[in-house]
């Protein structure tokens, strides 16, 4: 059985955020020790050109074998959207991000795919939408 991940990292998910523009911090958690005193593995927030912000969270490494002794990696994150500082859902009209705030377990295809979402937002659609009752 071959596995197909793509592992990510507190720097591999930065500068996916950084190339697409976002100002970017990242800080590590969980480090290889399991007695560490954060619940997450690493956490990266970005705040792009249009104001929308991103906090990205690995919450803990997950396993390819059944003894835990090998394969540790973070191959799925949990994205939070930010907008003015508090959690927000995308405008209609777009995939992701309706109706909530997070969506979890992404892997990097998807996590890439929310970024280039996010990046393009047009944020006068929030005031429009807000004023039609949409929001």
């Amino acid at each position: 059985m071959v596995d197909t991940y793509t592992a990510m990292t507190a720097e591999s998910v930065g500068e996916i955020l950084k190339e697409a523009g976002a100002e970017v911090m990242v800080r590590s958690g969980r480090s290889e020790n399991y007695s560490a005193p954060r619940e997450f593995s690493f956490e990266v927030k970005a705040l792009f050109p249009n104001g929308m912000g991103m906090h990205v969270v690995a919450r803990q490494f997950n396993y390819r074998e059944a003894w835990e002794a090998t394969g540790r990696v973070n191959d799925m994150v949990d994205v939070m959207l930010l907008r003015n500082g508090a959690l927000t859902p995308l405008p209609k009209g777009y995939d992701r991000f309706q109706g909530v705030d997070e969506e979890c377990g992404l892997d990097e295809a998807g996590l890439r795919e929310i970024v280039e979402c996010v990046k393009k937002v047009n944020v006068k659609l929030y005031l429009l939408q807000e004023m039609t009752g949409d929001l």
